[in-house]
């Protein structure tokens, strides 16, 4: 790391600390500055299955390639939330209707990044640092547009402009402007003592009777087995440990969603704010409208609309994307998960969007339209649906985007009509 890099970080860091305290944020809540346009990216880091998330349930090849972890069309048990007639939301996502139904929430299907890499590093770092296939790119786009604010009237600079939760700062706001760093309020997840063979064994030799007690102890211990993901083998294991990328999982979201939505709120100089959330790596027993990725939904529609509810009026002046590094297969693997893919989905929130509608175009999930025979071709760059909030929302020129996204290679003219203008 560069001397300024670390000075940067640093620096960082301890801005994050000063920022979190309340008499912070009270000072901040009563300065004289107007009320900015926000931006907040939340990344599922491990890859969510977009497929489940919006699920294009009128697609007939939909079911087909996913005959026992499709999620149900609308009016099943278990099924999808109806949204359009064609696409539905997972009933897991329940407390997100009510954003839909006001027109505060809509979806970029089959959106993604331009680089085919199925690596989560590789395709992470791309997305984070905004030039899919250049790994020399040294800074995050969120940093470069953090620079960019600053430069716009009235160039007020601020410790707390840009704000990330977590225990480390992200590769989208590397680089020299700085950025301040609050902790998650999620401890790191640790393996219970039943985890550990010994007490394992003599345990299921304890509850090995047939009893109620001992029947509802074994359905406990599947039960933590499915959630845990315990693969058979321990390379992929490790491998979905790490595609979290020290993200935390969505459990205890809502709190620090809350968390940085009231300092947006009571604070008018935070403009921009991120948070990543891990275990989306769902290659094995990833469930259906029930099971290990409901489990992993849930928690996340609930922070989503905690996060909307606490930043309360600027709720209006907010924009949440939420984005991951790329989708999962169309079809289901052997594990009855999927695997690293290709298309995927964006999520756009806030009380400027143009909602309850799926953006772009559909490709469909014909076998002759499956990019390379087994993903959701990407037919919106991940970049252009950013484009369009930098422009629409944040009413960033044309010459500052092109150093945000430098690459030309894509819309940046966005046309998805995702905000309200």
């Amino acid at each position: 790391m560069h001397r300024r890099q670390f000075l940067t970080h640093t620096t960082s860091g301890a801005v994050g600390f000063m920022a979190v305290g309340p008499h912070a944020w009270a000072a901040r809540g009563d300065a004289a500055v107007a009320s900015p346009k926000r931006l907040i990216v939340v990344f599922l880091r491990g890859a969510v299955d977009g497929l489940s998330v919006v699920v294009p349930y009128a697609d007939a090849d939909y079911a087909r390639w996913r005959p026992t972890i499709a999620v149900a069309k609308p009016g099943a048990e278990d099924g999808a939330l109806d949204l359009d007639g064609q696409f539905g939301l997972h009933p897991a996502l329940v407390p997100l209707m009510p954003y839909w139904q006001a027109g505060q929430l809509a979806f970029v299907h089959a959106s993604g990044s331009s680089d085919a890499t199925r690596s989560h590093f590789d395709a992470q770092d791309f997305m984070e640092s905004g030039t899919p296939g250049r790994k020399s790119t040294a800074d995050g786009w969120m940093n470069r547009l953090l620079g960019e604010l600053q430069r716009l009237p009235p160039q007020q600079r601020s410790a707390t402009q840009a704000v990330s939760v977590g225990a480390v700062m992200p590769r989208i706001f590397s680089g020299q402007n700085t950025v301040a760093n609050i902790p998650s309020g999620l401890a790191t997840i640790r393996p219970s003592a039943l985890d550990q063979a010994p007490v394992g064994r003599a345990f299921d030799k304890l509850y090995s009777a047939d009893d109620p007690l001992a029947a509802a102890y074994r359905a406990s211990r599947e039960a933590r087995e499915e959630i845990q993901t315990s693969l058979h083998s321990p390379m992929l294991q490790e491998e979905m440990v790490r595609a979290n990328n020290g993200a935390p999982l969505p459990d205890g979201f809502a709190k620090d969603a809350g968390k940085l939505a009231t300092l947006m709120r009571k604070d008018a100089h935070v403009q921009l704010g991120f948070m990543a959330l891990g275990g989306w790596d769902t290659h094995a027993n990833q469930g259906n409208g029930k099971g290990q990725l409901a489990k992993r939904l849930a928690p996340l529609g609930q922070g989503l609309a905690a996060m909307a509810q606490q930043l309360g009026p600027v709720f209006k002046d907010t924009v949440i994307v939420v984005m991951s590094e790329f989708g999962r297969t169309v079809r289901e693997n052997g594990n009855r998960g999927t695997d690293h893919g290709h298309g995927n989905v964006m999520w756009v929130l806030g009380g400027a969007v143009a909602g309850a509608k799926v953006h772009g175009p559909w490709p469909g999930l014909q076998a002759k339209a499956l990019y390379e025979g087994r993903d959701l071709a990407v037919t919106t760059d991940f970049r252009s649906v950013l484009s369009e909030v930098l422009t629409q929302h944040v009413s960033l020129p044309a010459v500052a985007l092109a150093r945000v996204f430098p690459s030309q290679a894509f819309n940046s003219k966005g046309g998805l009509g995702l905000i309200r203008t």
